[in-house]
């Protein structure tokens, strides 16, 4: 017979699918986190070399 009398068990995939899930989410907020540090010294960086241009 095709049609099967019971219900296959997915719960292992259930489970490896929110993981997958879960860890490119925490990923890309750690990029996130990462890119917004990166930009707020930069952000610093060139307002010292201003001042500095200003003192001269």
């Amino acid at each position: 017979m095709i049609l099967q009398s019971t219900t296959p068990d997915t719960f292992a995939f259930m489970v490896l699918g929110y993981a997958v899930i879960l860890g490119t989410m925490a990923l890309y907020i750690l990029s996130i986190f990462l890119r917004d540090r990166r930009i707020d010294h930069e952000t610093r960086l060139v307002e010292a070399l201003e001042t500095e241009e200003q003192n001269k």
